[in-house]
């Protein structure tokens, strides 16, 4: 497993530790005590109730009514000191075992990162095997065919041939790109970067395909906004491939929504689409590797843009937009200096 793929495990405190907590003892030490005195008053209370109800307690004529509440009163504050520390055994208990369960949890999380990790290691050296071997004879067939469709009729059948052969070697080079996108370590250079910048990048260089669909966009972003800690170079090619998604599944002359909006010190931006959406049980696959429902998609734009977003401290989940349609929504930090202030 390379370094960039490594995976650290922090496990928490021990359980003994936790359970000697100064807070956990003084309360433990609280229900001790407030039983033994709830015991003592619940003593004291029974004789007085007994005396009400006319019995008498007398030994060899003497009042022994006194003796009688100190008898009731110390059986019961033992009672009661007794139930204090049961009561506080378990919940020493029960905190110990959400304790032993969070590790746990903790442990088979970083199993799967370490396992994701691997994959995406030995996925890695493969596809550099691919580049290699795939990408130049690529190339050369592609030169091939564009010289032969250059030197024949545009109706001739070969010529149809050709141009079918360019697509094909196209969307086979854009798989093996997809794959060497998705497996290299990214290098994240964060800076406070504008909403409105990554918006105006985005719409940029995604207009053409935008053009084509005659897709309407309707961009909403409030004025004060913080910036967001981001790659524009990583975070742009997120939205340029949201946007290319939702224009693909809209159809010609729909609509795409562009939005952002602060919440509890993050910034969300989403790219929601008039198309007919995501079923809601596909809604968590989307962004698993290799996972497409469009019959020649890699099933990697996806699984990239998560990769991006969280290494960004962010996350990215698919909804449902408002009146039907996908909503991919964006959650990232705001810079650290738009907090400062």
């Amino acid at each position: 497993m390379t370094p960039e793929h490594a995976s650290v495990l922090t496990i928490g405190a021990d359980t003994s530790s936790a359970a000697v907590h100064p807070d956990e003892t003084w309360r433990g030490m609280r229900l001790r005590w407030w039983g033994l005195v709830g015991g003592i008053v619940a003593g004291v209370l029974d004789t007085a109730a007994l005396s009400l109800l006319g019995v008498t307690f007398e030994i060899n004529g003497w009042d022994a009514r006194p003796l009688i509440a100190g008898y009731f009163g110390a059986s019961f504050a033992v009672l009661g000191y007794l139930l204090g520390a049961l009561s506080e055994s378990q919940r020493r208990e029960r905190r110990a075992n959400a304790l032993v369960q969070a590790q746990a949890d903790a442990i088979a999380n970083a199993r799967a990162r370490l396992a994701q990790s691997e994959k995406l290691a030995a996925l890695g050296q493969l596809a550099a095997t691919v580049a290699h071997e795939v990408r130049n004879p690529l190339a050369v067939m592609r030169s091939a065919a564009q010289t032969l469709a250059e030197t024949l009729p545009a109706d001739h059948q070969h010529g149809e041939a050709s141009l079918f052969i360019i697509t094909e070697i196209d969307r086979l080079a854009n798989v093996v790109n997809s794959l060497l996108t998705f497996a290299k370590p990214l290098q994240v250079e964060a800076r406070p970067v504008p909403v409105a910048e990554l918006f105006d990048r985005a719409l940029l260089l995604a207009r053409d395909e935008l053009a084509t669909k005659r897709v309407r966009v309707a961009r909403h972003a409030g004025t004060a906004l913080p910036p967001v800690q981001a790659d524009p170079d990583l975070l742009s090619q997120v939205l340029i491939g949201l946007l290319a998604n939702a224009a693909e599944a809209v159809p010609p002359g729909g609509a795409i929504a562009l939005d952002a909006y602060a919440a509890d010190g993050a910034v969300c931006l989403s790219v929601s689409d008039s198309g007919p959406g995501i079923a809601p049980e596909l809604r968590a696959r989307v962004f698993d590797p290799f996972f497409t429902t469009r019959p020649r998609g890699t099933g990697l734009g996806l699984a990239i843009a998560r990769q991006i977003v969280e290494a960004h401290s962010g996350r990215i989940e698919a909804s449902e937009a408002t009146g039907g349609g996908a909503c991919f929504t964006i959650t990232l930090p705001a810079a650290r200096s738009a907090l400062a202030a």
